[in-house]
């Protein structure tokens, strides 16, 4: 029987259980979609991640990421583990592996660089795929039915909650307080109902919650719910960090910036993350977010196909 080789790491952490679990798949060549989706969906985890050859050979590799529901355009944390996987190797398809790898996805080309220390590749930085894209506002008791909390806590001062993205879409809110952020809980109901009330959220409505430091504005708490695509929570969400980054740095009023933010993230659910981003706004406009974490290999085996 035929067998694929596979590795799990987590992310955006630098201790093992912690972060967010990614299953990568270093050589996916002679699978088929359909293995791929069984495969992920035999992990459950958030995301994993199929390598293989690049259709243009000056790229690294194309990347496939699949839920366990379905393929997705573009994440942040398969990104990272799936760099930091490929870093460990000697070689990529023939080609000896460097320090920048070029994915492609459907979201477009992600470009990556990986962090290395004395003992070796430890983690990895990502550049977005597209700029940011804002979305339709969305109702603060909508917002608020979905995470089972009272509208009065969800702050307004500095936006509304609208949809943003950086490759993918998310629904972003800012809550008051991290009590208020502590007592979200999913409400698959009014979930369904958000979902269907907004077509662009792709069949889902993934929220991105969060609250600033009071001490470190750049500095801030959140968490993801997409309970919708079997999600009831993720510890470390980066794509969703870029887009949120991107459209904070956006509506600050610095006309030209370079801003680093730290999300930490899965605190709640006893998998506390950390999400490095670093955006660049000049002449009004976000023109580079990048997304960066360190990661730690958990397992590794093979698969019977």
């Amino acid at each position: 029987m035929p067998t694929t080789d596979f590795v799990t790491v987590d992310v955006f952490t630098t201790e093992r259980f912690a972060g967010n679990p990614l299953a990568v798949v270093p050589d996916a060549r002679g699978l088929t979609d359909r293995q791929m989706q069984k495969i992920a969906v035999e992990f459950g985890y958030a995301e994993s991640t199929f390598v293989l050859p690049p259709e243009n050979p000056e790229n690294s590799a194309r990347v496939r990421i699949f839920t366990p529901t379905m393929e997705i355009p573009f994440a942040g944390h398969p990104n990272v583990g799936t760099a930091y996987v490929l870093g460990q190797q000697c070689e990529l398809f023939g080609r000896p592996v460097a320090d920048t790898f070029r994915f492609e996805e459907i979201a477009g080309l992600v470009e990556i660089r990986l962090l290395r220390e004395t003992a070796g590749v430890i983690g990895a930085t990502i550049r977005a795929p597209r700029p940011l894209e804002i979305g339709a506002e969305i109702e603060l008791g909508l917002i608020a039915d979905c995470i089972s909390i009272d509208a009065k806590h969800v702050r307004t001062t500095a936006h509304r909650p609208v949809f943003a993205s950086v490759g993918l879409a998310f629904a972003i809110a800012e809550l008051d307080d991290l009590e208020a952020l502590a007592a979200a809980r999913p409400n698959i109901t009014a979930f369904h109902k958000a979902a269907a009330k907004h077509q662009g959220a792709d069949g889902d409505f993934p929220i991105f919650l969060y609250v600033r430091s009071r001490e470190e504005p750049w500095n801030l708490r959140a968490r993801m719910f997409a309970p919708l695509d079997d999600m009831m929570e993720d510890p470390a969400t980066g794509s969703a960090s870029a887009a949120l980054s991107a459209f904070l740095v956006t509506h600050a009023p610095e006309t030209d910036a370079k801003v680093h933010l730290t999300i930490e993230q899965g605190v709640e659910m006893g998998r506390r993350s950390i999400i490095e981003l670093d955006v660049v706004k000049a002449a009004g406009t976000v023109t580079d977010v990048t997304i960066t974490g360190r990661c730690v290999p958990v397992m590794r085996g093979s698969i019977d196909v």
